[in-house]
Protein backbone atom coordinates (compact mmCIF):
# COMPACT_ATOMS: atom_id res chain seq x y z
CA UNK A 1 0.00 0.00 0.00
CA UNK A 2 1.43 3.34 -1.03
CA UNK A 3 0.44 6.84 -2.10
CA UNK A 4 1.79 8.98 -4.93
CA UNK A 5 2.59 12.57 -4.00
CA UNK A 6 3.48 15.13 -6.66
CA UNK A 7 5.17 18.35 -5.56
CA UNK A 8 6.88 20.90 -7.78
CA UNK A 9 6.88 18.44 -10.68
CA UNK A 10 8.60 15.82 -8.53
CA UNK A 11 6.85 12.53 -7.83
CA UNK A 12 7.30 10.67 -4.56
CA UNK A 13 6.20 7.12 -3.89
CA UNK A 14 5.11 7.12 -0.27
CA UNK A 15 5.11 3.75 1.44
CA UNK A 16 4.59 2.72 5.05
CA UNK A 17 7.37 4.22 7.20
CA UNK A 18 8.54 6.61 4.48
CA UNK A 19 6.56 9.61 5.78
CA UNK A 20 9.53 11.26 7.48
CA UNK A 21 11.73 10.69 4.43
CA UNK A 22 9.26 12.44 2.12
CA UNK A 23 8.81 15.34 4.53
CA UNK A 24 12.57 15.93 4.56
CA UNK A 25 12.78 15.87 0.75
CA UNK A 26 9.78 18.15 0.28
Amino acid sequence: MYAIIKTGGKQYRLGIGDNLRVEKLA
